[in-house]
C-alpha cells in the first residue's frame, strides 16, 4: 500500500529547542502510519536560529521545506504561507512548541476520512497558566454564541483540514483562529476533537493580553464578515433606519412642543434651545443618515467585487450526460 499523503503546516517563532523533538516526533508518526508526511515549517521572524535548525532538517530530508520571513508577520500570514506550499489533500496544523502532541495526528485523519471537512483540537485539559485559561475559555464561549460554530476550542493550533478549502478562504489579520468559522459559513461541516495538551518545556509563550483584545476586534469583523458580507446594508442600514427613525421622532415631538409652546404663549415652558432632546434628536438623525449612507457605498463596493468573488461553494455537480443510442 502506497504511504498516505498528509501536508503538516507549523508555524513558529523562537522555538530552536523544540524543532529536532518536534521532528522527531512526527517521523515517529510517519513511520508508525506509513505516511508520506509534506513537513513545512515555517519561522515569523525568530531571532534565536530556529532558521539555522530548519535548514539542517532541509538538508538531511527532502520531505522537509521551510519559509523564513523577514521580520514577524502573525500566525495567519505563517499559516496563509504554509497553505499555499501545502502539497498533500490534507492540511494538519500543529504549534511549534511541543503543546501538541504529534501522535494525535492518525485520530484527525479518521475524523477527515468519516466526512469531516475542519477537524479542530480540544484542549479539555490543558497545561496553561489560569490567566489564560479563563479568558480563553470565556473567548471561546462568547464566539460559539455569536458565530453558531460551537467549538469549546476556538484557539487550538493544532487543527486538519481538506486542501481545496483554502481556495475559498483567504486568512489575513489574526483570522487563523477562526477558519472553521469561515468555513462553516461556506457549508464545510466541522467538528472538534479533545487532544492531549502538554506543558511547555521550553521557550516562552508568545501570547498575552493584547492576543485578547485582538481577538475580540477580530471576532467582530468575523460576524460581520460571515453574516453580512454580501449584504452590508442589512445590518449598517437597519442601525441607521432605527437611529434616523428615533431622531425623526424626536424632532417631530419638539415641533408639537414648540407649536404648542407658541399657543399657549407659557413662559415656564423651556425653550427649545434649552432641551436636551433637540441635541440628542439632531445627532440621531445624523447618525442614522451616515450609517445608511456607509451601508449604501459598501453594498456598492461589495456588488462591484462579487466579479471575482463566488459568493457560494460547490461539493459535487452531476455534469449532463448524453443519452446512448439515436434519440427519435
Amino acid at each position: 500500500m502506497d504511504p498516505r499523503p498528509v501536508s503538516i503546516v507549523i508555524p513558529l517563532l523562537d522555538e530552536v529547542e523544540n524543532l529536532p523533538k518536534l521532528y522527531d516526533e512526527l517521523m515517529t508518526v510517519a513511520r508508525d502510519n506509513a505516511y508520506a508526511m509534506d513537513l513545512i515549517f515555517v519561522d515569523d521572524g525568530s531571532t534565536d536560529g530556529s532558521w539555522d535548525v530548519i535548514e539542517q532538517l532541509a538538508a538531511t530530508d527532502p520531505n522537509v521545506r521551510g519559509i523564513c520571513f523577514r521580520r514577524n508577520f502573525g500566525k495567519a500570514a505563517a499559516l496563509s504561507a504554509g497553505f499555499e506550499m501545502a502539497r498533500g489533500p490534507i492540511i494538519v496544523t500543529l504549534d511549534g512548541d511541543l503543546q501538541d502532541d504529534p501522535r494525535e495526528i492518525p485520530r484527525f485523519l479518521e475524523r477527515i476520512d468519516s466526512g469531516i471537512d475542519v477537524v479542530s483540537g480540544w484542549k479539555k485539559m490543558r497545561h496553561d497558566p489560569i490567566h489564560k485559561v479563563w479568558p480563553s475559555r470565556v473567548f471561546n464561549a462568547m464566539v460559539s454564541k455569536l458565530t453558531g460554530v460551537h467549538l469549546h476550542d476556538h484557539n487550538c493550533g493544532m487543527k486538519a483540514y481538506r486542501a481545496e478549502i483554502f481556495d475559498e478562504i483567504r486568512l489575513y489579520g489574526e483570522l487563523h483562529r477562526f477558519v472553521p468559522v469561515l468555513a462553516a459559513a461556506k457549508g464545510w461541516t466541522v467538528g472538534e476533537l479533545v487532544i492531549n495538551h502538554r506543558p511547555r518545556t521550553a521557550g516562552v509563550s508568545k501570547y498575552g493580553v493584547r492576543r485578547f483584545v485582538k481577538g475580540f476586534l477580530d471576532l467582530l469583523t468575523v460576524y460581520f464578515i460571515t453574516g453580512y458580507g454580501q449584504r452590508p446594508l442589512h445590518l449598517l442600514g437597519t442601525i441607521g433606519l432605527s437611529a434616523f427613525v428615533l431622531g425623526a421622532a424626536g424632532m417631530t415631538y419638539l415641533a408639537i412642543y414648540w407649536i404648542l409652546r407658541v399657543t399657549i404663549g407659557d413662559d415656564t415652558w423651556l425653550p427649545l434651545h434649552q432641551r436636551p432632546a433637540v441635541l440628542y434628536s439632531a445627532a440621531l438623525l445624523l447618525l442614522g443618515a451616515q450609517l445608511m449612507s456607509i451601508g449604501f457605498i459598501a453594498e456598492l463596493i461589495t456588488a462591484n467585487a462579487r466579479k471575482d468573488v463566488v459568493p457560494y461553494s460547490v461539493k459535487r455537480t452531476l455534469k449532463d450526460r448524453k443519452a446512448s443510442g439515436d434519440v427519435g
